[in-house]
């Protein structure tokens, strides 16, 4: 499982050994979440991710980042285009720091 940052309301580093992440460093762990290899992240790849991340409720969480992110609507967050998108939902659903 991935080990991500959940910092409290007066700083966002932890001060446990926790490991931060850029917005570089999540989006390749995000990339290596689409099973086919064609650069678009569907449905049951947020699922995978999101059940990774240790969700109670991957289906729900993909749902929610597919609305979030895929901004033309063909059920598909594009990792060029979309993928910024996803990186900033996770930060928000997850509280995860961003790492320096």
């Amino acid at each position: 499982m991935l080990d991500f940052v959940r910092p409290s309301k007066n700083n966002m580093k932890c001060p446990c050994n926790h490991v931060t992440l850029t917005d570089e460093q999540l989006a390749k762990v995000i990339m290596k979440y689409d099973s086919n290899g064609d650069r678009c992240l569907n449905k049951e790849d947020l699922k995978d991710l999101f059940k990774q991340l240790g969700s109670t409720s991957p289906r729900w969480r993909a749902a929610r980042a597919l609305h979030h992110a895929d901004k033309n609507g063909d059920g598909y967050i594009d990792m060029g285009a979309e993928l910024d998108q996803l990186v900033n939902f996770l930060r928000v659903s997850f509280a995860l720091a961003e790492g320096e």
